[in-house]
C-alpha cells in the first residue's frame, strides 16, 4: 500500500502532513559523502568502495550507519549506498525534512539508498518513523518499506520474515498521529447582526422621546 507521509496526518485519518508536504532536504544530494569505518576496500575502475566495521556515513543532513556499507557512483556522479547490519542488529538511516523541524528515521537489516532517485529501501525487520522535533509522530513497520524523499510517499509490504514474538503474523503495523488541534481549521465566526438604533432623549428641543 502507498501512504502519503503528511497529508493523511493532517486529515486526521491514517496519516503520514490541507498543507503541502515538505520534501526532504534537497540540498543533501549535492553535499559530499563523508565516511568513517574500521576498514576500506576501494575499486577505482568500478568506482566502488566497501567500508566495514562501525560504518558511519554523513551527507548533509543524511546519516547512515551499518556494519558494512557498499558505496558506488554512476557515470552521472550519483551515489548509491547499501548498508547491511551485523547479525542481530539493524542498519540505520536518518534525514531532515526540508522547511520543517521534522526527521525521517528508519532501520532494517539492509538499507539501500539511491542518490539518483532519492529513494530509500528498508529491507527485513523494517521500521520507519517520523519525528516532529524530538517527539515521535508516526511509526510503521513491515518486511519491506520503500520511501521516496521527493514525494514523501512510502510503500510497506508485509512478509513472514517480519514476524516476531510481538508480531507473529508479520503483518504491516502503523502508529499514526491524529491532526493536532493547533492545525485544525478555525470554526467559522458567528454572523454579526446590526445594532438596533435608539433615539437619544436629549436631541431636538429637549423633549424626551422613547425608542420604538
Amino acid at each position: 500500500m502507498k501512504i502519503p507521509f503528511l497529508p493523511l496526518i493532517l486529515a486526521a485519518a491514517l496519516a503520514v502532513g490541507g498543507v503541502l508536504p515538505a520534501a526532504a532536504e534537497k540540498a543533501d544530494r549535492d553535499k559530499p559523502m563523508n565516511i568513517e569505518a574500521d576498514a576500506l576496500r576501494y575499486d577505482d575502475l568500478n568506482q566502488s568502495s566497501v567500508f566495514t566495521g562501525n560504518v558511519v556515513i554523513t551527507k548533509g543532513s543524511t546519516l547512515i550507519r551499518g556494519g558494512q556499507v557498499n558505496v558506488s557512483q554512476d557515470a552521472q556522479g550519483y551515489q548509491k549506498a547499501i548498508a547491511t547490519a551485523v547479525p542481530g542488529k539493524l542498519a540505520y538511516y536518518r534525514k531532515k525534512r526540508d522547511g520543517v523541524d521534522e526527521f525521517i528515521e528508519g532501520e532494517g537489516e539492509r538499507i539501500e539508498y539511491d542518490g539518483h532517485t532519492d529513494q530509500v529501501k528498508f529491507i527485513n525487520r523494517a521500521v520507519v518513523r517520523r519525528f516532529k522535533g524530538a517527539t515521535l509522530a508516526d511509526e510503521t513497520s513491515g518486511a519491506l518499506i520503500v520511501y521516496n524523499n521527493n514525494t514523501d510517499v512510502f510503500s510497506v509490504d508485509s512478509g513472514a520474515q517480519n514476524s516476531s514474538a510481538a508480531n507473529p503474523s508479520g503483518r504491516v503495523r502503523a502508529m499514526l498521529s491524529p491532526r493536532s488541534a493547533a492545525s485544525a481549521p478555525a470554526a467559522p465566526a458567528a454572523p454579526q447582526t446590526a445594532p438596533r438604533l435608539r433615539v437619544s432623549p436629549t436631541l431636538g428641543n429637549g423633549t424626551s422621546q422613547k425608542a420604538p
